[in-house]
């Protein structure tokens, strides 16, 4: 496996260990300063304050949030596909247990870390899972 190959493969991993920590300041370090988080068609989260609180809200809808990291591809740009699990037991949920999976697009800034990143996941899935009836 090539170095670079490695490195973006490590940085991954790391980057999946910070969605699973509870502290999304941990999630938006990997991102640029004036980097961004766009999941689905919802507007891009630009900077890391903002990026902050996009880990944030999935954090605490989803306290015991676990996310696995399913592939890393390599394309015109790096795709991460990732695997989320939780209970939506958080402020206001619905209980119910979710399992879902998606990828992000991502952009490598000069520093080494995300420049942008366009997530996707199908969310009439998601919505299904929240709402099911047990």
């Amino acid at each position: 496996m090539p170095a670079d190959l490695l490195k973006l493969r490590d940085f991954a991993l790391r980057y999946t260990a910070a969605w699973c920590s509870q502290n999304p300041a941990s999630v938006a370090a990997f991102y640029s300063q004036s980097g961004s988080l766009r999941v689905n068609d919802d507007p891009p989260a630009v900077g890391r304050e903002a990026i902050t609180e996009v880990a944030r809200s999935f954090m605490t809808a989803f306290p015991d949030l676990c996310v696995v990291m399913d592939d890393l591809r390599l394309r015109d740009e790096p795709e991460y596909h990732w695997t989320l699990f939780g209970s939506n037991s958080g402020p206001g949920g619905t209980g119910r247990r979710v399992c879902i999976s998606g990828f992000e697009k991502w952009s490598i800034g000069a520093d080494g870390l995300i420049a942008s990143s366009e997530g996707h996941f199908d969310a009439a899935e998601y919505r299904r899972q929240l709402e099911q009836q047990v």
